[in-house]
């Protein structure tokens, strides 16, 4: 009975990190074409992959809201890449992204545009619940932690309940072995 409610914590701890874990999603509708970040804001450069062209080594894209791009070769044979940045102009909505290769493979797929966040969310500590804000990036850009990465508080407190989950099933479970 133990070993099963160890198991069931396990399980929904790993559970718990998977679902968390940012995935490179598939375009809806097309299987063969990649697009990232499927949630970008204006001035995100867009990541477009695909393997609807087979052998072919050159093709063009075109994004109603980024405009035209190439698709180039990818680090893996069938693999084309391509590139193209939101505009900064962008409204929030859907925008649709058309591939064409030779002969006449056309692919047609859409991502989501999000408006841009004004403001800091009153989160409960640091700068956002009123102490003095960081100063802005350049450009006027918002200001993020020391990586760069504003998901670095997020992942830290993961892993430390993580951690914390390990220890206490471990002492839980070396203290019934003793009482036994």
């Amino acid at each position: 009975m133990r070993r099963a409610r160890t198991g069931l914590q396990v399980s929904l701890i790993v559970g718990a990190i998977v679902l968390s874990a940012p995935t490179a999603l598939a375009a809806p509708g097309s299987p063969d074409v990649r697009i990232s970040p499927m949630n970008a804001s204006p001035g995100t450069t867009v990541t477009v992959t695909t393997t609807a062209c087979g052998k072919e080594t050159y093709g063009k894209g075109e994004s109603e809201a980024g405009g035209k791009f190439h698709l180039l070769p990818g680090d893996r044979a069938g693999v084309l890449v391509g590139e193209f940045v939101v505009p900064e102009g962008a409204a929030a909505g859907t925008d649709t992204v058309t591939l064409k290769c030779p002969p006449r493979i056309k692919q047609t797929v859409t991502y989501h545009i999000s408006g841009r966040p004004h403001g800091g969310v009153e989160a409960g500590f640091g700068w956002a619940a009123g102490a003095a804000a960081p100063a802005p990036g350049p450009a006027g850009e918002p200001a993020t932690d020391s990586t760069g990465n504003p998901l670095a508080l997020g992942g830290v407190l993961l892993a430390g309940a993580v951690a914390g989950g390990a220890v206490h099933l471990r002492r839980r479970a070396r203290k019934a072995r003793t009482s036994a």
